[in-house]
């Protein structure tokens, strides 16, 4: 059993659902939230090795949350895969800092490579 813990932010509860039963499925713990507001207090609280944030996501937006997040000292290496449905996600991931980022549809195989290879990286 894998003790590495991927936090999600979407505010879609079936992208949510999904998500934690295939990572789950993977052997990963896995926390949600529906928000990104409080994206600092999450991490010192849930402690994650991976990031996965929706673009769309309220309050604040994906983008800013990304970046505040990567503008933190204690918390800038941790790695983020940029979620969306933009046709220019890779320039709201650049935008964002995001290490890596994923195209809403997504297939489930791409998620789990994802998160595996942003997991070799820390």
């Amino acid at each position: 059993m894998n003790d590495k813990t991927i936090l999600i932010f979407d505010d879609d509860v079936n992208i949510l659902e999904v998500c934690s039963i295939v990572l789950e499925a993977c052997g990963y713990n896995v926390a949600v939230s529906e928000t990104s507001h409080d994206i600092i207090e999450k991490v010192i609280e849930i402690k994650p090795d991976v990031i996965l944030m929706d673009n769309w996501i309220p309050d604040i937006g994906g983008v800013k949350a990304t970046q505040l997040l990567k503008q933190h000292p204690d918390f800038g290496h941790l790695p983020v895969i940029y979620v969306s449905a933009n046709n220019d996600i890779h320039l709201l991931a650049e935008t964002a800092g995001a290490d890596a980022y994923l195209a809403k549809p997504f297939d489930l195989s791409d998620l789990e490579n994802v998160v595996a290879q942003m997991l070799l990286k820390r």
